[in-house]
């Protein structure tokens, strides 16, 4: 062997090297992907301190039928097999991590010399040790960038949210829906033409912008990435799970994605429809009486794929984000772990697909009527009438308009068209000072109108709030302005 990386082109090739029953490390990387580099100097040191182990190198999108063997969806991605079998993995850029694996399959740099062992942190020599300390300093560079860099700018915000919903199902591949440019955009093509529904793609090779942008702006770093009514199903992998469990084909019902053909056919020949639970069909009692007690273990109790802190779905996060908004408190399940209960909750339930939101024992629904509900203000209603949240009164909801802007003005009309010559000359002051602000039309809320003044002690309109603290009217706003006080009084 050597200590060398080995490029492996093909499954075959692959096969007859693992069925040797010698350690084997496969590093899947990217072209595209820095983290892969990076980490690919490290495995290459390895393999000269572990010159008895097979080191293989496996570009991930260029070999789809190796990459989906090993459930590989993204890059750096290491597995570790001996015997012939996977005895350990890991994923992303963790250097340390990585020769301290390799040490515990590999054993010994040296004959008749331990491997370090796993309380070091590192296995290989001083070669690697440096490598891993550039690298840390590279990384913590480029991490420390990246907190700095200015988000998403509004064009590209909305550029993206309509590219998003330009149709209820939308695929953001490598290629297109008949040339895919990678094997796991082909796969979800594959699935998606599988299960016969009509769907859109956007080719990321096309746009630098829109590729780059997507990333952060749905926090999912790789591509494919699928999108249902607006929300993100997730990549490759996660469609590949949905689809084998028959989940992929409930969201797609739930959500009135339309299919090419019969609809009817494809709807009877379901099993898990919401409708007509069969009697032979019913759930034990044991497993009853355990669903009941889950439903009912909090007030509020989100049945969902993955964590709050690792929602697994898109639909998932959207629930988890839109209760958080809400200010409340919930408890969560996660399906992914116990198949029993996921199967069984759609019985128990009548609903098909997750996640599932229960409220005090009843079913609310799922991420498209909670949603729903937010946006009408009958999700808020439901929470107040179930006692699991206060009424909002009018002091919070004026300490909320306060600060919901470091600068903000409570005036009579709005910017663009005040109602009063006073509001007027403190917008006017605003924009020619340079200050960014948001308002409040008091005239088009007589409760905060009336509650803003006793709040503040300040009889009269307009009121500018800077940081949740009152600055003024319109004649202090004047005296500051003519004092040249205005602007770093309103940034300090």
């Amino acid at each position: 062997m050597g200590g060398s990386v080995k490029d492996v082109k093909s499954k075959a090739e692959l096969d007859n090297i693992t069925k040797s029953g010698e350690a084997v490390i496969i590093h899947f990387w990217a072209t595209w992907c820095d983290a892969s580099k990076q980490m690919d100097q490290v495995f290459s040191h390895l393999s000269t301190d572990f010159p008895k182990t097979h080191f293989l190198r496996v570009e991930a999108e260029e070999q789809p039928e190796i990459s989906e063997a090993f459930s590989v969806s993204s890059v750096p991605y290491f597995v570790f097999l001996k015997d012939g079998k996977t005895v350990d993995t890991l994923e992303g850029a963790d250097p340390s991590s990585l020769a301290n694996k390799v040490a515990k399959v590999a054993g010994s740099a040296n004959p008749g010399e331990p491997a370090a062992p796993a309380s070091l942190g590192m296995a290989a020599g001083p070669t690697v040790l440096e490598t891993v300390k550039e690298f840390n300093k590279e990384n913590g560079s480029s991490q420390q960038a990246n907190q700095v860099q200015p988000g998403l700018s509004d064009a590209l915000k909305n550029r993206l949210q309509q590219l998003i919903g330009s149709h209820p199902l939308m695929l953001f591949m490598k290629g297109n829906a008949e040339e895919p440019k990678c094997g796991f955009s082909r796969k979800v093509v594959d699935i998606l033409k599988g299960e016969n529904v009509k769907f859109g793609t956007f080719d990321i090779l096309s746009d630098i912008e829109v590729r780059e942008g997507l990333k952060l702006f749905s926090n999912w770093p790789t591509f494919p990435q699928l999108y249902c009514k607006g929300e993100l199903l997730g990549g490759c992998d996660i469609v590949i799970a949905m689809h084998e469990s028959g989940e992929l084909k409930e969201v797609f019902r739930d959500h009135g994605i339309d299919t090419i053909g019969s609809n009817e056919a494809k709807v009877s020949g379901s099993e898990n429809g919401k409708g007509g639970i069969a009697q032979s069909t019913g759930l034990s009692m044991n497993l009853t009486s355990r669903l009941e007690s889950l439903v009912n273990s909090s007030p509020v109790m989100l049945f969902m794929k993955g964590k709050p802190t690792e929602p697994k779905c898109g639909f998932s996060g959207k629930v988890v984000e839109i209760l958080r908004e809400e200010k409340v408190k919930f408890e969560t399940f996660d399906i992914l772990t116990d198949e029993e209960v996921r199967q069984g909750l759609k019985v128990y339930s009548n609903w098909s697909s997750y996640p599932q939101l229960y409220i005090k024992g009843e079913l609310i629904g799922g991420s498209d009527i909670v949603l729903e509900m937010q946006k009408s203000g009958e999700l808020k209603k439901v929470l107040i009438e179930k006692g699991i949240v206060q009424k909002e009164t009018i002091e919070d909801r004026i300490k909320s308009l306060i600060t919901s802007s470091p600068v903000m003005l409570f005036m009579k009309g709005t910017p663009d068209a005040p109602r009063c010559g006073f509001s007027s000359k403190v917008v006017n002051a605003l924009k020619e000072e340079g200050v960014s602000f948001e308002s409040f039309d008091i005239l088009s809320d007589e409760e905060v109108r009336q509650g803003l003044k006793v709040f503040s002690n300040w009889p009269t309109f307009p009121q500018l709030y800077y940081k949740g603290e009152l600055i003024g009217g319109c004649d202090i706003i004047m005296e500051l302005r003519d004092n040249g006080e205005l602007k770093s009084t309103l940034s300090e």
